[in-house]
């Protein structure tokens, strides 16, 4: 079941509601007293229905785990679609110039406050989560996998795990590593690191600085997975793709 509601991030867009879905499991309802682990995701518009994604292809998400059964709870928040630079903005940790984009501010930091301060406790009230850091995770693409390592990297302590799939780090050149190597990381921190090797020739350095995030991760002792996918491509058919590489990431366990 995928529920969708709004809600404000006040501090960015003002009053406007921003979509949030939501997918609970079956179990759910079959058992009131389970709880469940909570996956937050960027860009929530491309993660369900096709219909609501950006270029009519979404990553399908809840069918997966419908398939799949997996007992986990998915919270999918919408971006900013404010033009000109509404979502680089709100993704970005850093303010950055390009010559592409122009000046973007980065509100990053400000988008992680309302989700960690503001919808997270929304969600541990209304629904039945696992509220701990050890059972609360993130993932995203592009500039949702560069927000997805800034998350877990600056909200350690919220956030335990990550998949961060062809995360836009080549944008803020070295700075993510820098923040990686600052932040106070503990060392049971999983992350998943991807990027399409089609891709990889789209921005200059960015074999380097992939390579550099991974070492910086490394670094501080993480639990990381990093791949370089096949062919892969900048797209949500290919990130859909590696839905189940990630989660079994996400998921993974060894007592």
């Amino acid at each position: 079941m995928i529920e969708k509601w709004g809600i404000p991030v006040r501090s960015i867009t003002g009053k406007a509601p921003r979509t949030v879905y939501v997918y609970l499991p079956d179990e759910a309802k079959e058992n009131p007293e389970a709880r469940f682990p909570v996956l937050y995701m960027f860009d929530g518009h491309n993660v369900f229905f096709d219909e609501d994604a950006t270029y009519g292809k979404s990553w399908g998400m809840g069918d997966y785990l419908d398939e799949t059964g997996t007992a986990l709870i998915v919270v999918a928040v919408d971006c900013n679609h404010r033009q000109p630079n509404g979502r680089l903005s709100e993704y970005s940790p850093f303010t950055f110039d390009d010559p592409e984009f122009g000046h973007v501010p980065g509100k990053g930091r400000r988008f992680m406050e309302w989700l960690v301060g503001t919808l997270k406790p929304v969600i541990d009230a209304r629904y039945p989560t696992l509220p701990g850091r050890e059972t609360t995770w993130i993932a995203g693409s592009s500039m949702g996998g560069l927000m997805s390592l800034y998350a877990v990297s600056a909200y350690n302590g919220v956030f335990g795990r990550a998949a961060a799939l062809s995360p836009s780090v080549w944008l803020v050149k070295g700075r993510m590593t820098g923040l990686i190597r600052h932040s106070d990381i503990a060392p049971d921190t999983v992350v998943y690191m991807d990027y399409g090797s089609r891709e990889m020739g789209n921005h200059k350095g960015m074999l380097r600085c992939f390579t550099q995030t991974a070492e910086a991760l490394l670094e501080k002792d993480v639990r990381l997975t990093s791949r370089i996918v096949p062919n892969g491509d900048h797209c949500e058919a290919c990130w859909q793709e590696q839905i189940p590489f990630f989660m079994h990431i996400l998921t993974y366990d060894r007592e």
